[in-house]
């Protein structure tokens, strides 16, 4: 492992964490924030980790119209934060964040289950609902539209890839003297890397 590249250690860490964590070990913390900068957060799944070209990216998938979309769209800076707690571990990551292209969504969209594809046409991600049979009910139309036939990607939903420019990975150690590593991004060819106190 090439511990001058971190998306690389990032990716050595969460293979541990697939075999660790009992739920969702790509579960991670997403930051964003308006543009008038109040922040919100809340959890999404990694969907896809490249480090070409450099300095790499972390993919995640949602509704365009729902909160995080607006907001990335209007503020495309984002932050995760991954927390493995059966390895008391976790890694922080920042940067700007930019669209999928339409074929790599297409791509993932294809994936996903039969119903995970229904309920992306059927859920107004982020608006009031009435109640959870409204929602179910928006399911069964969608089921109805579509038949046995394909169900293509709505233009509502895609993916996002966050371009970091900062990583830094947590280790607990005993006293709370924790090991912490911090890598930083400015362009280039290579990564400027440095410790912090705990």
């Amino acid at each position: 492992m090439d511990v001058t590249d971190p998306v690389a250690l990032f990716e050595a860490w969460l293979a541990e964490a697939e075999t660790s964590e009992p739920n969702d070990p790509t579960a991670v913390c997403l930051a964003t924030s308006t543009p008038d900068g109040r922040p919100s957060a809340r959890m999404v799944l990694l969907k896809g980790v490249d480090r070409l070209p450099a300095p790499g990216g972390f993919v995640f998938y949602t509704n365009l119209q729902s909160r995080k979309g607006e907001e990335l769209r209007s503020n495309p800076y984002a932050a995760m934060c991954f927390h493995w707690k059966s390895l008391r571990r976790s890694v922080r990551v920042e940067g700007a964040v930019e669209q999928v292209s339409a074929q790599e969504a297409d791509a993932y969209y294809a994936t996903r289950p039969r119903g995970s594809r229904v309920g992306a046409w059927a859920s107004a991600q982020s608006r009031p609902l009435a109640s959870r049979a409204a929602l179910e009910q928006s399911v069964a139309e969608f089921e109805e539209r579509f038949g046995e036939g394909d169900i293509p990607r709505p233009e509502t939903w895609s993916g996002f890839r966050l371009r970091p420019a900062r990583m830094e990975f947590w280790r607990d150690m005993p006293f709370r003297l924790h090991d912490r590593q911090v890598f930083h991004w400015s362009g280039g060819e290579a990564w400027r890397t440095e410790a912090l106190y705990p």
